[in-house]
């Protein structure tokens, strides 16, 4: 077991952040689940659930090259707390309009939904670089891939526990005490964000101040003469945009296997469940030596379980497919950030991240929906398919194109930070 493993959990700063993550992530996936299910029993149409992940989308990737300027040029733990104090207030104002608190008529909710929505974009386009520039002020340098793993531990706990039990409140109480969820979490995620020492609250990732064009434009100078790390930002946004099936889980719910809002939150849950365990696997026992064309056939390992999932029409065996195209995502996850911070300086992770929170918005967002259109021009199950045999695809043209992705090893034995 590595000495820096476990270690990593008596750090207190790192406790928080941890704790932070998993709170604020939990919110927002219960949010998620809560949204699609009240969407779509408005509208009954799959293809508004794409809608909504496009109106998350592009806040997202309008506001993310800004962001990353923000964070390099500012406080990073200062742009982190102001984003989750955001997302506490739009939880709470969803709380008392989506859950029949405040009376609104009935065909407005949709609106209301779109809009908080929309404001969970805004304020994620900000998430995502400060959280990276201020991993490396918390741990050292070798610890990366181990507080990556950790990490994305908790985002994957947070995927389980935030849609079951959403699901199951929904299903159980209704809209009122399923928002009250996310309200609380997010409060929660607030707290330990606020509670992290000071040296961090102070913590400016660089001392220079550039004009914001001059920087973005800095920023794209260095990914894109970095060809190895626009590499892995491509393949993980093309294949993911193809091959990702949690938009349409709610249409699955309904449509294909009849579960109910019940099954949809275990459906949401699944890949979790196999990611988490992978990820606590590579938690305690990091990688020390990280091959890129590993990356490549977790990948493909990911396109095939989509595949299967969309071909299947047992509840049990779909969730099977979830639960290994998350443990096979998991190590994507973790191999792509940590060779993120590895090759990434510290004055230049505001902006690489932001680019690179780009690549992933427009997988996760603009695939749900690009899913959602692909369901209506070609039948639920017939899309995603297609996007599982997509994602195959991106990867065989990845690794054709891009020798030095296939080449790619890294040693994490540098003890600096």
């Amino acid at each position: 077991m590595s000495r820096f493993s476990v270690g990593l959990l008596r750090l207190r700063d790192f406790r928080l952040l941890l704790l932070a993550r998993l709170f604020s992530m939990m919110a927002l996936q219960a949010q998620a689940v809560i949204v699609g299910w009240q969407v779509y029993s408005l509208t009954h149409d799959p293809f508004m659930l794409g809608l909504a992940g496009l109106a998350e989308a592009v806040p997202a990737i309008v506001c993310a090259l800004f962001a990353g300027h923000i964070v390099d040029s500012g406080r990073p733990h200062r742009v982190y707390l102001l984003c989750i104090s955001a997302l506490t207030l739009n939880a709470l104002v969803l709380l008392l309009l989506a859950s029949g608190l405040i009376a609104i008529p009935r065909s407005h909710l949709v609106i209301y939904l779109f809009a908080g929505v929309f404001i969970s974009g805004l304020a994620r386009s900000f998430i995502m670089p400060s959280a990276f520039s201020l991993l490396p002020q918390v741990v050292l340098r070798p610890q990366i891939p181990s507080a990556q793993a950790w990490l994305g531990s908790s985002f994957q706990l947070a995927t389980i526990a935030g849609p079951a039990a959403a699901g199951i409140i929904y299903g159980g109480y209704g809209a009122g005490a399923a928002w009250l969820l996310p309200a609380l979490l997010m409060s929660f995620a607030l707290a330990m964000l606020a509670s992290l020492s000071p040296e961090h609250h102070s913590y400016r990732s660089s001392t220079k101040r550039e004009p914001a064009a001059q920087s973005i434009k800095a920023g794209w100078k260095f990914i894109l003469n970095t060809k190895v790390l626009l590499s892995v930002m491509a393949l993980d946004m093309f294949a993911v945009l193809f091959g990702g099936a949690t938009a349409m889980l709610p249409a699955y719910a309904d449509q294909v296997l009849q579960v109910g809002s019940e099954g949809l939150g275990a459906l949401r849950a699944a890949p979790a469940l196999g990611a988490i365990i992978t990820m606590l696997v590579l938690a305690v026992s990091p990688l020390r030596r990280i091959r890129a064309t590993l990356l490549l056939w977790v990948i493909v390992g990911f396109g095939v379980c989509m595949i299967g999932f969309g071909a299947s029409r047992i509840f049990l065996l779909s969730v099977f497919f979830l639960v290994a195209g998350g443990a096979f995502d998991s190590v994507s996850m973790v191999i792509r950030a940590t060779l993120m911070e590895w090759l990434t300086p510290d004055a230049m992770r505001g902006r690489v991240s932001a680019v690179n929170s780009m690549f992933i918005i427009s997988s996760n967002e603009i695939g749900a929906f690009e899913s959602g259109l692909a369901a209506k021009l070609l039948g639920l199950v017939p899309s995603v398919i297609f996007g599982g045999i997509g994602t195959l695809v991106v990867v065989a043209v990845t690794a054709a194109i891009s020798p030095g992705l296939r080449r790619l090893v890294v040693h994490v034995d540098d003890e600096g930070r």
